[in-house]
């Protein structure tokens, strides 16, 4: 190791009180993290590029350092579901040191390891109290049944108002009005219980009606307009 020369001439002066890392909550114990193989838990980061023109959420089950399971999800960029796709080969089996300097093809996923880095490193874990923490499959959770990410996607003009276009029961095929056209409710069908029920042998029509369902006061309103259509 090299040293200065200011450095060399310096009288040397004992170091004092010195209490080590401060232990941060993991898996219902405290730790005194000093090695990537002290850090486990199940957290989430979000990310962005730099045009911002989409954004990743980012999901990871780590135990004793290792990535067991990632969930990636992406919005607003064609070529970030792609992106997705790799880093969801290439994070399993890292540690979370390795991940974060690793390539994950996408600027917003990059971004998203980075802000979960930081999460879980500070003890701010979803599973920092969850004793034995949460088991591999957990991430699955966050999108429920269907398995398809909550996603709300909303449109609107000073001339024409609102659209609803999805919510998180599903893709919106109609918007109810009052008489004075507000909105007071909307209908939607959920894709993840169509597919299955087409799975299931059902044809579409049937899938279709079985899978649709409606919010607020449908029943009530003076008309239903088409939010791609109308």
């Amino acid at each position: 190791m090299i040293y200065s020369k200011e450095v060399e001439m310096m009288c040397p002066v004992h170091q004092g009180v010195h209490h080590g890392a401060a232990p941060i909550p993991e898996q219902a114990k405290w730790v005194k993290a000093k090695e990537v193989k002290d850090i486990s838990g199940l957290t989430h980061g979000v990310g962005w590029c730099a045009p911002q023109q989409g954004t990743c959420k980012l999901t990871l089950n780590v135990k004793d350092g290792i990535i067991q399971e990632c969930l990636v999800e992406t919005i607003g960029c064609s070529g970030m579901t792609h992106s997705a796709a790799m880093a969801s080969e290439i994070l399993p089996g890292l540690t979370v040191m390795e991940a974060l300097n690793t390539d994950l093809v996408c600027d917003a996923i990059n971004t998203a390891m980075r802000e979960l880095f930081l999460q879980i490193v500070y003890g701010r874990s979803q599973s920092a109290f969850s004793e034995e923490g949460l088991p591999v499959g957990a991430g699955l959770e966050d999108l429920g049944k269907g398995l398809r990410s909550q996603v709300g996607t909303m449109y609107g003009t000073l001339k024409k108002g609102p659209r609803y276009l999805e919510m998180t029961d599903g893709y919106v095929t109609g918007i109810a009005l009052d008489e004075d056209d507000e909105i007071i409710g909307y209908k939607f069908v959920n894709f993840g219980k169509m597919m299955d029920f087409i799975k299931n042998g059902d044809d579409a029509q049937t899938a279709l009606e079985k899978a649709s369902g409606q919010y607020g006061r449908v029943d009530d309103a003076v008309k239903i307009i088409d939010p791609r259509k109308e």
